[in-house]
């Protein structure tokens, strides 16, 4: 039997970016569910009074009953934080070039109180933050492009209010794509607080899926496989 999956995409998309992979896991036998988080449904939505508890709460519904969470880039904050409030429910938490972060940290700290939203960058500075492109054509980009939605800042900049250890018991898949699993020790020994948390988790594994930062575009038939073993590994200690 297939198991319940929820996909969260990161920062400027909606349920729209995870088509691929989504098709690709319900012919497994998986049941999908792909979010588009509060704010994210179109350009002209008001994403003022967004707050990360909106999208965390979001993923804690989403996940009620107990799913696979699968989490990809600056959502990977977002559903940690639902972990924290309901582990009972998160059979097996993905993450895909993402990571949890410690209580108290937020994923841009930078943003000023009176920014509202974070719009797509030019393509040129996200690679100059690390966001790489491999494996993306022109077409694709051009989809991203035409389709992103400016990014609610309050999440961003709100720092997690983490209160369950429960949590760290979480079993946990990181999906390395953009950076390899060999470095997150060197990640964890310069003090990075996403391999700082990683470091608290009891259960944890890596894949190598050697890409750009958005494997559901660029390799998304492996991304699927990849989520598609943790599910079955998940189900077989139950």
């Amino acid at each position: 039997m297939g198991a319940h999956v929820v996909l969260v995409p990161g920062f400027w998309l909606g349920a729209w970016a995870w088509e691929g992979v989504a098709e690709d896991l319900r012919a497994r036998g998986h049941r999908v569910d792909a979010l588009t988080l509060p704010g994210l449904g179109s350009v002209r939505t008001d994403r003022s009074g967004v707050t990360l508890d909106d999208h965390v709460g979001a993923v804690v519904d989403a996940v009620a009953g107990g799913a696979i969470l699968v989490a990809h880039s600056g959502a990977g904050p977002v559903a940690y934080a639902a972990s924290d409030r309901v582990p009972r429910d998160v059979a097996c938490l993905v993450y895909v070039d993402s990571g949890p972060l410690p209580h108290g940290t937020a994923l841009r700290p930078d943003l000023d109180a009176s920014e509202v939203e974070v719009p797509l960058p030019p393509w040129a500075e996200l690679e100059a933050d690390g966001n790489s492109l491999q494996g993306l054509d022109e077409p694709v980009l051009r989809r991203f492009r035409e389709r992103a939605v400016p990014h609610p800042a309050g999440p961003a900049r709100t720092p997690l209010a983490l209160r369950d250890d429960a949590r760290l018991a979480v079993p946990t898949t990181v999906v390395c794509s953009s950076f390899p699993s060999g470095a997150v020790p060197r990640m964890t020994r310069s003090g990075h607080p996403v391999a700082s948390e990683l470091g608290r988790l009891t259960d944890v594994e890596y894949v190598d899926l050697p890409t750009g930062h958005w494997p559901m575009w660029s390799r998304p038939a492996d991304l699927a496989a990849a989520i598609d073993a943790a599910a079955i590994d998940t189900a077989g200690r139950h």
